[in-house]
């Protein structure tokens, strides 16, 4: 189990320490560990993170009709 910092974990992800630690009070970041005074982060609780984000965006443009219609 490869265990990461809170700053390791915010460089992954490409956000701010702050960032990360506002995610971790509010609830939604990636699952966090306290061991002792440390904050630490599973990589596979981050890889879940990044992954449960994908999102699928199709814009289907109707020629035809001139309208456009977003699916998620």
């Amino acid at each position: 189990m490869t265990l990461l910092t809170q700053r390791e974990a915010a460089s992954l992800l490409h956000l701010s320490e702050r960032t990360l630690e506002r995610f971790r009070v509010s609830g939604t970041g990636p699952k966090f560990l306290r061991l002792g005074r440390s904050i630490r982060y599973r990589l596979t609780d981050i890889e879940a993170f990044i992954a449960s984000r994908v999102r699928l965006y199709v814009r289907l443009r109707i020629a035809q009709k001139g309208k456009c219609y977003g699916y998620d």
